[in-house]
This record gives structure tokens, C-alpha cells and sequence, in this order.
């Protein structure tokens, strides 16, 4: 037998270091070559790591949230033949184990059959010592569980929330085993106790993978960009009763029709006029690079937190086709199937939360560019046209600019302008 040590690859790019967001396997575990090892997360993706080879684990190195420089060793395994390690005993001595990762009992020796019946008559039966399970690990509601697609895809189908679900995987991953058992439980993601009983406790949630990246660059765009807000009111019956008759008379080949296309319309519209407001803002250089194209980056809301794909060259799209592009990157998002080109390179972002749209939000802008538009909730309330009060269909527009590139006054008049277009949404498509 020999050992096999598994070092973590270059990923692309001229990435230096990944880090380690689950392991899939546990020491002493026997798996087949393509099976899979780990996820890692680079400064863009999530990175799904397989097996070279086939054998049984010896030992892990890292635990979730940890870095690991390229060239680093991950997995230690025990392999058929020589395998690539002949120094296998320093390597091993030096294994940093993840805390959930438990080290595999050593084999026992085998008797023979003269010997175990002597063994039998000296000494009682034993009961067998009892294996050890993993313990689930329960989470709080809002926390984003880790699951595969697969496991996803069969929860979505059952009806269940999976942060509802102890997972009983690595840094609490759930499998096809918890569903099931979560299913057999009857559970419906509640407790039945008094809303009045007293609770204790407090959970530890380690800020890993994902959510670490979009709180690094959260914590970068505020510690660096004077943001201001501002918010208009924006009348939008008429672009509603546009919409409704588009998506009601559209062929089958054609998307359904969102707010966002008709906002991405009136935004590659207007930009040319405010060049200061599609662009990237390099404070260390000092330099505003003004884009001609205009790459619009759709906050896209996941399992595993907000990502940016970019619907690239906008002003050359229209409704229709700009419908299609951000259904087809949103989805690929959502699956964890995005490319690096699909997930950077934006120069103005567009974030909604949709149906649960509030009346304002003050949206934090994605560094380096300098501005982010936030369609709020769509309400139909009582307003004042021609002296009468009439129902009309309103929305706030939040907006957040770099107060170091673009002036309160200029932001004001993009906003109005943008405004103008949504309400009078014939101008949308006028050159």
C-alpha cells in the first residue's frame, strides 16, 4: 500500500490561495476516484474538488473557513501501488484535522477459528461498541444551510426549507439521509412549545465561504465610498398597464416580461448624459475610467447569499432580449454554473427584492463602480392628479451614488430623467 497526497490545484486565473468551505468525506472513508472531496471558494467562484484517485482517507488538511495556499496538500490517501508520497509519515504527522472529521478506528486483528473458540469459552461476548453517528447540527432560520443541488432540488420538490433541517455533515451539510429523517420526524420547520416558554442558548455561526466574501466587500465598498442616497416617487401605472398587455399578447418564444427590462432600458438611455455614473472609481490611482458600454450587474439573491452576474452590453439589447439574458445568468447563478467573465465586469448594478420590495432602501454600491439603482414594492394608493384624488400605481426608486465622482445635484437630475422615461414609457423606445 501506498500513500497519495492530493494538493490543491491551480484554479485560474493566478489565484494564489482558496478557501475551504466544506469537506464531503471524512477520514477513514473508502471512496472511488471522481468522487467528491471538498468545495473551495476562490474570489469569484465555488470550486467543487473531486478525487484523483481511489482509496481510503487517511487524513484532511484544513478546516472550513481556513485558507489554503495552491500547491498545499488537502487529502492524504491510502492507495493501491506506490502511490506519490514516499515521505507519507511526516505528511500524515503533520495532517490538520477538521473538528467535525473524526479519525477512523484502527482495524482489528483477525483470529483464527481455534483461537477465537478458546477466546469465546475464556471471556463472556462483549457487545459490540456502538458506531459513532454524526451528530446533527441544528441552525437558526435565517442561516444558509449547505446542501447539494440534488439535495435542493428534492427538498424544493418535497416542500421542505431546508434551514429547517439539522444537517448531519460537515459544518452541518445536509444530505438525502437528513431529509429523509426530517420527513419520517413529521417535522414542519416550527415548535409546537408556548410562544411564552423561555429560551436559552446561543448558536455560533462560523462567517465562511460566501457569506465571508460578500461581507469583505460589503465592509470594503462602505469603509471606502462616501455614499449618499436619494429617492424618487415614480408613477408607474402606465408602464404597468404596458407590461401586463406585452406579456399577455407576447408569442410563446418570448420571456415574461419583468420591471427590470424596462429600467435597464430607460438606464442605457440616459447614461451617454451622465458618463460619470456608469463608471469605476480607482481610489488608490485616483482615476475614473468612464465606460461607452454599458455592463449591467442584477443583484441575484441565492441559497448561499446576494451574487452580481452582468448582463453585458445592455444598449444593444432590447426588452425582450435583456428579459432572456437575465433570466438565463440568474439561473445559472442560482446552480452555482456561472463563469468568472459571467459574474464580474458590471459598471452600474441594479438590485430589487422584488415582491418584498419595502417603500425604501439604501442600497450599498458595488465597489469600484460608483452608482446602484433599487426599484422598490410597486402599491397602488391614492394620489392627486388635475385637483382629484385617483388610485395610481407608485414606486420609490432608491438610488446610492459615490459622493467623490458624482455630484448630489447631477444625481438628482439622472433620477428625474429616469423617472420621466418610466412614467411615459412610449420615450423607452425612442431614439
Amino acid at each position: 500500500m501506498g500513500r497519495y497526497i492530493f494538493k490543491l490545484p491551480d484554479v485560474g486565473e493566478g489565484t494564489a490561495e482558496a478557501e475551504i468551505v466544506a469537506w464531503h468525506v471524512k477520514v477513514g472513508d473508502n471512496i472511488e476516484e471522481d468522487a467528491q472531496l471538498v468545495d473551495v471558494m476562490t474570489d469569484k467562484a465555488t470550486v467543487e474538488m473531486t478525487s484523483p484517485v481511489s482509496g481510503r482517507i487517511v487524513s484532511l488538511h484544513g478546516e472550513p473557513g481556513a485558507m489554503a495556499p495552491v500547491g498545499a496538500p488537502l487529502v492524504e490517501f491510502e492507495v493501491e501501488g506506490a502511490g506519490n508520497s514516499a515521505g507519507h509519515k511526516a505528511h500524515t504527522a503533520a495532517a490538520v484535522k477538521p473538528a467535525a472529521v473524526e479519525t477512523a478506528a484502527p482495524p482489528q486483528p483477525t483470529l483464527s477459528p481455534e483461537r477465537r473458540e478458546g477466546k469465546n469459552k475464556a471471556e463472556a461476548p462483549k457487545p459490540a461498541p456502538a458506531p459513532k453517528v454524526a451528530v446533527p447540527v441544528a441552525r437558526v432560520s435565517d442561516a444558509k444551510p449547505l446542501a447539494s443541488p440534488a439535495v435542493r432540488q428534492r427538498a424544493d420538490e418535497l416542500g421542505i426549507k431546508l434551514q429547517f433541517v439539522p444537517g448531519s455533515g460537515p459544518a452541518g451539510r445536509i444530505s438525502h439521509a437528513d431529509l429523509d429523517a426530517y420527513v419520517a420526524s413529521g417535522s414542519r420547520g416550527s415548535s409546537a412549545r408556548s410562544s411564552y416558554a423561555q429560551r436559552d442558548g446561543v448558536e455560533e455561526i462560523k462567517v465562511i465561504g460566501l457569506r465571508r466574501k460578500i461581507a469583505e466587500k460589503m465592509q470594503e465598498s462602505k469603509r471606502h465610498i462616501p455614499h449618499f442616497a436619494y429617492v424618487e416617487e415614480i408613477d408607474m401605472t402606465e408602464l404597468e398597464s404596458l407590461r401586463a398587455h406585452l406579456n399577455a399578447t407576447k408569442s410563446a418564444d418570448k420571456p415574461k416580461l419583468s420591471l427590470l427590462p424596462f429600467l435597464m432600458r430607460g438606464l442605457v438611455q440616459i447614461l451617454p448624459n451622465w458618463p460619470q455614473i456608469n463608471a469605476h472609481f480607482d481610489d488608490e490611482a485616483g482615476v475614473v475610467h468612464r465606460y461607452a458600454p454599458v455592463h449591467i450587474g442584477i443583484a441575484t439573491q441565492t441559497a448561499n447569499g446576494l451574487i452580481v452576474p452582468v448582463v453585458r452590453h445592455a444598449e444593444a439589447r432590447d426588452v425582450w432580449e435583456s428579459a432572456t439574458e437575465v433570466a438565463r445568468i440568474a439561473q445559472l447563478t442560482r446552480d452555482g454554473k456561472a463563469s468568472r467573465e459571467e459574474l464580474s465586469g458590471s459598471t452600474i448594478t441594479i438590485t430589487s427584492l422584488g415582491a418584498l420590495g419595502g417603500v425604501v432602501t439604501t442600497p450599498v454600491i458595488n465597489r469600484p463602480e460608483v452608482a446602484i439603482i433599487g426599484p422598490n414594492a410597486i402599491i397602488e394608493r391614492p394620489v392627486v392628479r388635475n385637483g382629484r384624488i385617483v388610485v395610481r400605481k407608485m414606486m420609490n426608486l432608491s438610488s446610492s451614488f459615490d459622493h467623490r465622482v458624482v455630484d448630489g445635484y447631477d444625481a438628482a437630475e439622472f433620477i428625474q430623467r429616469l423617472k420621466s422615461l418610466l412614467e411615459h414609457p412610449a420615450t423607452l423606445f425612442m431614439d
